[in-house]
């Protein structure tokens, strides 16, 4: 499934990479936690099976631990082409990061039964708003590079923008200084010291 490239499509990217990191740990918790041991027990019971079965739960907590590696690399995958499409790695953490503390705290509530308290909610909202400032800072800082120094771009030979240097520039204008001079003067000699007349 290919995204469109539009200005949004690294905002979605971003909400889903921290949606995925909060999968990621809430399998790499289920691969550890005494709820799968409880979890195994009910499922062999239901496969007629002793309730203490061990291949039955190791057989879940290697699925878990599966599914922890899946989310992980799934989560690499859409951080990194977030970053690619947005015009801002601030933006992008910022994004991930509050994506990852909403769905954690929702996942924590309907599957370990965790309440989160008013203090948890208050440090998760500083870290968000300090991320957020920091962004709005660097977005400042950017506009202001721009606006102080008032220089275009220089642009290839396909009209993009040139980031290898003079070289090519160098190059493409002694071209061009010859054919004019052979153009103008119709003939061209050269003296003894191989100078062009």
């Amino acid at each position: 499934m290919t995204l469109p490239k539009t200005k949004s499509a690294w905002l979605v990217l971003a909400i889903g990479s921290g949606g995925c990191a909060a999968f990621n740990g809430v399998f790499a918790k289920l691969t550890t936690t005494e709820l799968t041991t409880s979890w195994s027990s009910s499922i062999a019971l239901a496969l007629g099976l002793s309730a203490s079965n061990k291949a039955v739960e190791f057989a879940i907590r290697a699925f878990f631990f599966g599914l922890n590696l899946v989310f992980n690399a799934i989560m690499w995958g859409l951080f990194t082409r977030a970053l690619t499409l947005a015009s801002s790695t601030v933006r992008v953490s910022i994004i991930n990061t509050s994506a990852n503390f909403i769905v954690t705290a929702v996942l924590s509530f309907l599957i370990f039964d965790e309440s989160l308290s008013g203090l948890w909610w208050l440090g998760a909202s500083l870290l968000v708003a300090g991320s957020v400032i920091i962004g709005m800072r660097e977005e400042t800082e950017k506009q202001g590079v721009v606006a102080t120094t008032g220089e275009a771009p220089l642009l290839d030979r396909e009209g993009g923008a040139n980031d290898g240097g003079d070289e090519f520039r160098d190059e493409e204008d002694e071209r061009v200084e010859l054919r004019n001079v052979k153009n103008t003067s119709g003939d061209v000699s050269s003296d003894e010291d191989g100078v062009l007349k």
